[in-house]
This record gives structure tokens, C-alpha cells and sequence, in this order.
């Protein structure tokens, strides 16, 4: 009888000792705390107005400056563009200040000539 014991007490040991490792790799890995969600909010746009297209001194056919006030404050770290020639790529950084608008249009420099739209984009 004690023959019979013997190999199972090994046995015992060598499971309780993979298992023991095994616990102890698994205490080792940690997983930092995550988030996911699904929503949906409603997107509405603004209404601009009071626009002002200021001319070049020396040059009137060069525009330098567009100007327009939206119908609300954008939060701060929007980004405001504006956009001349409707088949054209070139969009012009605005800068507000209040629901006040203002975007230089001499880089590259935009003409009266080229000018077919006025398209702004306002994202927060």
C-alpha cells in the first residue's frame, strides 16, 4: 500500500506546481481599464451673415480678407475654414473671435475674378 501512495503524492505535486505557475503567470498580466460606447446627437450647422470681403489697397482685384459673423459662438478649439472657387482644393484658415470670423485669403492669394462661392466649414 505505501508503493501506491508514493507516485500519486509525486503526481499531487507536480499538478499542484503547474498550477501554481500557471497562477502565478496569470497574477502578472494586467489589463488597464477601457471604455466603449455607442450614440448618436443631432448636427446642426450655422447660419453666417454680415459677410465682408475686403479688397487689396493697391489691387482691388485681390481679395484679402473674408469676414462673416455666425449665428452662434463655435467652442474653442473649433476649427473654421472658408473656401472661394467652388472646383478649386484651396480651403483658408479662420480665426474667431466671439461668433466673429475673419480668414485671410492672400496665401495663395485669392482673386475677385476666380471667386464663384463662398463655402465655410465650422467643426468642434
Amino acid at each position: 500500500m505505501g508503493i501506491f501512495r508514493l507516485p500519486m503524492l509525486i503526481a499531487g505535486l507536480g499538478a499542484s506546481m503547474v498550477a501554481m505557475a500557471t497562477f502565478a503567470f496569470a497574477a502578472a498580466s494586467t489589463v488597464p481599464a477601457q471604455k466603449v460606447g455607442d450614440g448618436a446627437g443631432a448636427v446642426s450647422g450655422y447660419t453666417a451673415s454680415a459677410i465682408v470681403y475686403t479688397l487689396n489697397g493697391p489691387d482691388p482685384t485681390k481679395v484679402d480678407q473674408v469676414a462673416f459673423t455666425l449665428n452662434s459662438v463655435p467652442p474653442v478649439g473649433s476649427v473654421l475654414k472658408a473656401k472661394l472657387v467652388s472646383a478649386g482644393a484651396v480651403w483658408y484658415d479662420c480665426v474667431n473671435v466671439g461668433a466673429n470670423a475673419t480668414c485671410d485669403t492672400t496665401v495663395p492669394q485669392a482673386t475677385a475674378a476666380s471667386a464663384d462661392e463662398l463655402r465655410l466649414v465650422v467643426a468642434q
